[in-house]
């Protein structure tokens, strides 16, 4: 499942992680992030053990989306190893996640 985290915990639970770890920015009353909601959350479940799933609301946890170079909601950053090494932004299909995921893993 999917984690709303702050951007105080950012640190620890993202950039000092290991493995691959996928943060989604939105605003919770976007529609394009209600629509991308239930996907984010169904992967979560089928990667499990594999990938560390967060959430963070730009608009209580204010600048972090500016400090990551967020420029559209929603986007959501793949860090690996502390590094930005993919993303997607605004409303794309799943399958095209799941791409991205399985490409990240793959990294060494």
């Amino acid at each position: 499942m999917s984690r709303k985290i702050t951007k105080q915990e950012f640190k620890k639970e993202v950039m000092e992680n290991q493995g691959l770890s996928l943060v989604k920015f939105k605003i919770e009353w976007s529609g394009a992030c209600q629509i991308i909601s239930p996907i984010y959350e169904e992967l979560s479940k089928s990667y499990t053990g594999m990938v560390n799933f967060f959430t963070i609301d730009v608009e209580k946890e204010t600048g972090i989306d500016k400090e990551y170079g967020v420029m559209e909601i929603p986007t959501i950053l793949f860090f690996k190893r502390g590094q930005i090494v993919d993303h997607v932004s605004g409303l794309v299909p799943k399958n095209v996640v799941i791409s991205k995921i399985e490409n990240a893993l793959s990294l060494n």
